[in-house]
């Protein structure tokens, strides 16, 4: 059994903001596999379904971005689901706009949400698939950037990088995360 968690915020003002794009991939992947991802358990909205035969838990936090490890370390408990069958789709601000990286551990990376996800699982050993949203220009404030809005221009270029997140995220889940890594890994141009 696996997890798949988008991060965000939830309620309307945070909608399509940069900070969001892990709600915008669980909406697209929930859509791909006709799943509803509307039942409320701990705190997070979820649906389930099967890739590849293995059963899969879509899951949005509630709990805002910076407490998101209380709903994923919730599951993870419930489920009995180890920390390497989690996978965690986040923004990240050092990826140009649409680049994605995957990496199967790692440190929070600054991001408060991830650093949620390793307190609460006392690990760093799920997988993360970082969409790149761009860095903030100097002298910008950070948190009002990441809780701003894509300019009209960047939605193409996320929606491809929530395409091939899904394709790698499917590729994780079969086993094949080496493959994931090499075929869509991107460095910033």
């Amino acid at each position: 059994m696996y997890i798949v968690a988008g991060l965000g915020n939830p309620g309307k003002e945070y909608e399509m903001t940069r900070h969001n794009i892990g709600f915008h991939f669980i909406d697209y992947f929930a859509d791909k596999y006709n799943v509803k991802v509307t039942k409320l358990k701990f705190k997070g909205l979820y649906g389930e379904t099967f890739i590849n035969g293995e059963k899969v838990l879509l899951i949005k936090p509630q709990t805002y971005m910076n407490l998101s490890g209380n709903c994923i370390g919730d599951f993870c408990d419930f489920y009995k689901i180890p920390p390497e069958n989690v996978i965690i789709i986040n923004d990240d601000i050092s990826l140009n706009c649409g680049n994605i990286r995957i990496r199967p551990k790692g440190s929070a990376g600054g991001h408060n949400g991830l650093k949620s996800i390793i307190y609460r699982l006392c690990s760093d050993e799920f997988y993360r698939i970082k969409i790149g949203v761009g860095a903030a220009k100097e002298g910008n404030d950070l948190a009002d950037y990441v809780l701003g809005r894509f300019a009209k221009s960047e939605i193409p270029v996320l929606e491809d990088s929530i395409i091939r997140a899904a394709k790698a995220c499917e590729l994780i889940v079969s086993g094949k995360a080496n493959d994931a890594m090499n075929k869509f890994n991107t460095k910033n141009k």
